[in-house]
């Protein structure tokens, strides 16, 4: 994805230049480049090359967030550009505190929160996990134990219809911990990460991955378990 930046009416350039130290873009390998020598670029030098290089980089990501927060790819996309605005608008900002990734995660969360209310939707009934307790007295998972699918084959997973109701089930989690989790397990975050990003305590993250896991395994154990035994 290509980003014409545009300030006013003037075309902001493409970084052509050498400025306080800045390379000339064309001397650059982007791909090379951290993303916090990407974001000192853009923001010093008004780069564009380096401003798509970081959409490049997490436009997929801020999307995918968003539409594990909205359930509609329009709003997810509608999202996208407000955050790319927003980083157009603020990428000043950074201090570098944390870790870039963080602090955009961060931004298109909290984006991604603002248009859900703005819209008034409610996509689910939001349900607790904080009492849900999938362990009997003898420590085993409710409905699990029964119907074990530990040696399932990866093709069961991996399969269409498998992700399919992987991804309907990581849906129906609340949504407070369907993003923890999304962040934690499908974007690899730190939990230390997850934590800044949602304005959590460790500890808080720690537990809703792990309800949010034991939802999901108790979410899919009959289908698996159907299905090793040839439904």
């Amino acid at each position: 994805m290509q980003i014409n930046i545009e300030e006013g009416k003037t075309v902001l350039p493409s970084g052509e230049y050498n400025k306080d130290g800045l390379w000339k873009s064309s001397q650059l390998r982007y791909k090379e480049l951290s993303d916090e020598e990407l974001v000192k670029r853009f923001v010093e030098g008004h780069d564009e090359k380096a401003f798509n290089e970081i959409v490049a980089r997490y436009g997929d990501k801020i999307f995918r967030l968003a539409l594990r927060v909205a359930h509609n790819p329009n709003d997810a996309e509608d999202v996208l550009q407000d955050v790319l605005i927003t980083l157009v608008e603020k990428l000043n900002t950074f201090r570098g505190e944390s870790k870039f990734s963080t602090w955009l995660y961060t931004v298109a969360a909290n984006t991604s929160y603002i248009r859900l209310r703005a819209e008034k939707k409610k996509y689910e009934k939001e349900l607790s996990l904080d009492d849900y307790a999938p362990y009997n007295d003898s420590g085993a998972l409710e409905g699990v134990r029964k119907k074990d699918w530990s040696d399932r084959p990866d093709e069961m997973l991996l399969s269409q219809e498998g992700l399919e109701m992987v991804e309907k089930a990581v849906n129906d989690l609340p949504l407070s911990y369907r993003v923890v989790f999304h962040l934690k397990d499908v974007e690899g975050l730190t939990n230390q990460e997850v934590a800044k990003v949602m304005g959590l305590s460790v500890p808080a993250v720690k537990s809703r991955i792990l309800r949010a896991r034991l939802f999901l395994r108790d979410k899919l154990s009959d289908y698996f378990y159907e299905w090793k035994n040839g439904k």
